[in-house]
C-alpha cells in the first residue's frame, strides 16, 4: 500500500502518546429552560472548551471504543483560514512552526507538512474513540483531500475506506472563477471495522413514492417498472416472447434478455410483466412498492436540494445567533442530519472535535426530536467562541425544543483541567484524588472507573476480569502496602494489583497470594 511521507512525520507518529492526560473541569450544566446548574446534568451531552488533541485524550477513559459516529470539519488548509500549528512536539524543525499562521501555496512551502502533522495525532485518538461498528466522516476540499485519503488509509486501514462523498455546497456557479467553479466539497468516510459497520437506508421521500403507479389496477398495489434486456448479445438469451396482443417480441439488435425464457414466462403468468396499455410493447418488470426496501440506498453525490448549501448554513446560524460574522463557514444542519441518519441509531454517541458553530449538536437534537431518540453529542472547540457561539447555539436550539420528548435537552460545559503528571513525572495533586483514580483504573483496564463502593476500603478501585485494583495513595503522606493494609481489603479475586509508595510484603508472599505491587509513580503507565 502506498505510504505518505512528510516533514515531521517521524516525530508525530507517536505524539498522541506524549500528549499530557488532563482531567475535564465541569463548569456548569445547561438546561433546556435556559437555566444553569452547578451539578452535572447526567444527559451525556458535553461541550469541551480546549485544545482538541488534549480534549480527545481526556475522553479516552470514559469513551474509548464507544463512539458510534464521528464527524469533523478540520481546516481545509486553503491559506485563507488563519489557522496556526501549536502542538508541542519536541523537535527543532516543528518548534519553528509554533504560533505561525499557515500561509498559501507558494508562500508557505511547509503548509501541507504542518496540516498532516496536526491531523495525524488527532486521527489516532479519534480511531481509539471510535466503536468497532462505528464510522468517521471528514469534510475536506481539494487542498488536502488526496493527502487525507492516504492518511486515513494508514490510520484506519485501506480496507476500511468506505467512500468519498461529494457534497454540492453551492447552488449557483462562480462566474469569476479562474479555471472551474468549485461547487463541491468532499466528505471522506472510513469505518473502524468495515465488516462490522452497517449503514442505514435513507427515508423514502414523497417524490420517490410518487414514481410508483398502478396502471393495470394490480391488487398488489402501485409499482414502477424496469428494463428486462442487457446491452450485449447472448445467443441463449435471444428469443421471442409473445405479448398479450399476440405479437412476438425480440430484443433490439446487440441486446438480449436479462432472464432465461422460463423465468420470463413465469413472471408473465404472475402478471409481473408490463407490455404497455395496448399489450404490444416490449415487456418491463413490475416492481411493487410493497416489496421494496423500506428506505433508499444512499448515493455518493449529495445535492444541495437534499442536504443544504453553504448559504443556507449561514442563514440558519444567523437566524439562531443573529450574528456569526466571526464564524463564516458553518455547515447546514441538513448535511449533518444526513450523516446521522446513515451512521447512527437512537442511542448512539456522536463526536465532533472541530465543533465550530455547533451544527453537529443541532442535528443530534433535531433528529432526537423527530424520532424520540436519545443520541448524545460530544463537541470540542479550542477557539474563544466555544461558549459564545458553539454552546450558545446549542442552548438556543434546546430552548426551541423545550418540552418535546426525545431531544436530550441539556448539556454540560467543560474546560481542560490539570494534567495528571507534572513535568517531573510526579503525580499532580491538583488533579484531585478522583481524577487520579480514574486515570489509574483506565490505564490498567481500558475501562471507565465504576461508581465507588462502600464494600471495601478507600483505596479500592474496582474488580475487573477477576482482578481487584487498589490505589493506596495520600498526597501528604507515604503509603505502604503491608499486612495491616491487606487486613482492610474485602474483595475476593484471583489477582490483586495494588499501587502504593512502598511495600513491606515479601516477593514469596505476594506470589503465593496473587498480589502485584506497583510503586507510585514509577509503575504508573502512560497512554
Amino acid at each position: 500500500m502506498p505510504t505518505l511521507h512528510w516533514i515531521g512525520k517521524d516525530k508525530v507518529i507517536n505524539h498522541h502518546q506524549d500528549v499530557p492526560f488532563r482531567l475535564l473541569d465541569h463548569q456548569y450544566g445547561a438546561l433546556a429552560d435556559g437555566t444553569q446548574t452547578a451539578e452535572p446534568t447526567g444527559s451525556g451531552n458535553r461541550i469541551i472548551h480546549g485544545d482538541n488533541l488534549e480534549a480527545l485524550k481526556a475522553l479516552l477513559p470514559e469513551y474509548e471504543g464507544r463512539v458510534k459516529c464521528i464527524y469533523i470539519d478540520p481546516p481545509y488548509n486553503t491559506g485563507n483560514e488563519g489557522w496556526v500549528y501549536n502542538d508541542n512536539v519536541n523537535d527543532p524543525k516543528i518548534k519553528k512552526w509554533l504560533s505561525q499562521v499557515v500561509g498559501k501555496e507558494g508562500e508557505d512551502l511547509s503548509r501541507h507538512d504542518k496540516w498532516l502533522c496536526m491531523m495525524y495525532p488527532r486521527l489516532k485518538l479519534l480511531h481509539k474513540l471510535l466503536a468497532e461498528d462505528g464510522a468517521i466522516f471528514i469534510s475536506i476540499d481539494e487542498n488536502e483531500q488526496a493527502h487525507l485519503k492516504l492518511l486515513g488509509d494508514e490510520i484506519f486501514g485501506g480496507a476500511n475506506f468506505v467512500n468519498s462523498l461529494i457534497w454540492e455546497k453551492k447552488f449557483s456557479p462562480q462566474n469569476d472563477a479562474r479555471y472551474f467553479s468549485e461547487n463541491h466539497d468532499f466528505i471522506v468516510c472510513f469505518a473502524k471495522n468495515k465488516a462490522k459497520w452497517q449503514r442505514n437506508l435513507l427515508t423514502r421521500t414523497e417524490e420517490q413514492d410518487e414514481r410508483y403507479k398502478n396502471l393495470d389496477d394490480d391488487s398488489r398495489g402501485v409499482w414502477t417498472s424496469s428494463d428486462l434486456t442487457r446491452p450485449e448479445h447472448r445467443d441463449r438469451d435471444y428469443y421471442g416472447i409473445t405479448a398479450p396482443s399476440g405479437k412476438v417480441l425480440y430484443p433490439a439488435k446487440g441486446r438480449s434478455w436479462s432472464r432465461p425464457l422460463e423465468e420470463l414466462e413465469r413472471l408473465k403468468a404472475d402478471n409481473r410483466l408490463w407490455f404497455g396499455p395496448k399489450g404490444d410493447n416490449m415487456p418491463r418488470l413490475k416492481r411493487f412498492l410493497t416489496e421494496t426496501k423500506q428506505g433508499v440506498v444512499p448515493q455518493t453525490i449529495w445535492k444541495y436540494q437534499e442536504v443544504g448549501h453553504t448559504q443556507e448554513a449561514k442563514q440558519e446560524a444567523n437566524r439562531i445567533l443573529h450574528d456569526v460574522t466571526s464564524f463564516p463557514t458553518p455547515k447546514p444542519t441538513r448535511l449533518l442530519e444526513r450523516i446521522l441518519q446513515l451512521a447512527t441509531d437512537t442511542n448512539s454517541i456522536i463526536l465532533d472535535s472541530f465543533a465550530g458553530s455547533g451544527t453537529t449538536a443541532h442535528a443530534v437534537l433535531k433528529l432526537n426530536q423527530q424520532d424520540g431518540g436519545n443520541r448524545r453529542f460530544i463537541l470540542t472547540e479550542m477557539e474563544d467562541y466555544a461558549e459564545t457561539i458553539t454552546a450558545e447555539r446549542v442552548k438556543r436550539v434546546m430552548q426551541g425544543y423545550a418540552g418535546q420528548p426525545g431531544t436530550g435537552g441539556s448539556f454540560d460545559y467543560y474546560t481542560l483541567g490539570a494534567a495528571v503528571f507534572t513535568e517531573t513525572s510526579e503525580l499532580n495533586e491538583q488533579a484531585g484524588l478522583l481524577g487520579l483514580r480514574q486515570y489509574i483504573y483506565y490505564a490498567e483496564t481500558k475501562q471507565p472507573l465504576p461508581a465507588s463502593s462502600a464494600d471495601d476500603n478507600a483505596a479500592f478501585l474496582a474488580l475487573h476480569d477477576d482482578t481487584a485494583y487498589y490505589f493506596h495513595y495520600a498526597p501528604d503522606e507515604v503509603t505502604t502496602l503491608s499486612h495491616d493494609f491487606l487486613a482492610t481489603m474485602r474483595t475476593r479475586a484471583g489477582q490483586y494489583i495494588i499501587y502504593a509508595d512502598n511495600c513491606l510484603l515479601t516477593p514469596e508472599f505476594m506470589t503465593q497470594h496473587g498480589i502485584i505491587f506497583k510503586k507510585i509513580p514509577r509503575d504508573i503507565s502512560r497512554f
